[in-house]
C-alpha cells in the first residue's frame, strides 16, 4: 500500500516578516513557527515520515529541541535557492535516506508558515485523494472582491472571482509524479507543486479547506495565527 509521507521546505527567508530570523523560527505560542505544522503532521495516524529541507547554512534548527518528533522526523539540509528546488532536494534525499520509499507513495508538500493546519483538514485532504489518478491540494474559493491595479496602484479593472481557489497546503502527488513535474519546470516561476503538475498538463483536485489553514506572510499576521492556535487548544 502507498505511504504518506509529509515534506515541509524551510530553507527560505522570509523576508517580508522585517525580521533577521527566517520566518520558520518566530515565536509563535512559545515555540518556533515550524513547531505547530510538526505538532499536526507527526501525530496523524496516516503520516508514515515528515521531512524538513533546511537551508545548508541553517544555524537555527539546533537551537531547539525536537525530541518529542524523533520517531517521525527526518531533517535535511539540502534545500535550493527557490521552494522547488527545495522540494526537488528534498524528494532525491528521502529516496537516498530510505530505500523504501518508492514512486507510488503519495508526498504532501506543507508550507512551515501554515502553522494552523489541523488533523481534520489533514485527514479530508487525505481521504478525498487517496484514490485519485492525480493528487489535489487543500483550498478554499476566492470571497473578495478582486482588483487589477497599474503601476501606480489605481485600479484598472474588477476581475471575476468566479472559478477561482486561494491555493493552500498540504499539496499531496504521488512521488514519481512530483519529481517528473518539477524537473521540467523553470523552478523561479513555480510558487506551488500543484502548478508544476498542472504544467504536465493534469487537473489537480482542489479540497475544500478553511481560512484558519492560511499562510503567516506578514508580521501581523502573527497574532492571528497566535489567536487560532489557542482556539484549538481549548477545544
Amino acid at each position: 500500500m502507498p505511504r504518506f509521507i509529509a515534506l515541509i521546505p524551510a530553507a527560505g527567508t522570509g523576508s517580508r516578516m522585517n525580521n533577521e530570523l527566517p520566518k520558520q523560527y518566530l515565536s509563535l505560542a512559545g515555540k518556533p513557527m515550524i513547531y505547530h505544522a510538526l505538532h499536526t503532521l507527526c501525530h496523524s495516524s496516516h503520516i508514515f515520515r515528515v521531512f524538513v529541507i533546511l537551508a545548508p547554512d541553517d544555524h537555527e534548527w539546533n537551537r531547539y529541541d525536537w525530541s518529542s518528533f524523533a520517531d517521525k522526523l527526518v531533517v535535511k539540509y539540502c534545500g535550493g535557492a527557490t521552494r522547488a528546488d527545495s522540494v526537488l532536494n528534498g524528494l532525491k534525499a528521502m529516496q537516498q535516506t530510505d530505500g523504501s520509499i518508492v514512486k507510488d507513495d503519495w508526498i504532501l508538500v506543507h508550507d512551515a508558515a501554515r502553522p494552523c493546519l489541523t488533523i481534520f483538514q489533514l485527514d479530508q485532504l487525505i481521504d478525498a485523494l487517496a484514490l485519485d489518478e492525480v493528487g489535489g491540494l487543500l483550498a478554499i474559493p476566492v470571497a473578495d472582491t478582486l482588483k487589477r491595479a497599474d503601476l501606480n496602484q489605481r485600479v484598472m479593472g474588477t476581475e471575476s472571482r468566479n472559478g477561482l481557489w486561494q491555493a493552500q497546503t498540504p499539496q499531496m502527488f504521488r512521488l514519481g509524479l512530483l519529481m517528473d513535474a518539477l524537473s521540467k519546470v523553470n523552478s523561479a516561476a513555480i510558487t506551488d507543486d500543484a502548478s508544476a503538475i498542472e504544467a504536465l498538463g493534469l487537473d489537480p483536485r482542489l479540497v475544500l479547506s478553511d481560512a484558519y489553514n492560511f499562510k503567516v506572510t506578514y508580521p501581523q499576521d502573527l497574532a492571528l495565527a497566535e489567536l487560532i492556535l489557542q482556539k484549538k487548544e481549548t477545544n
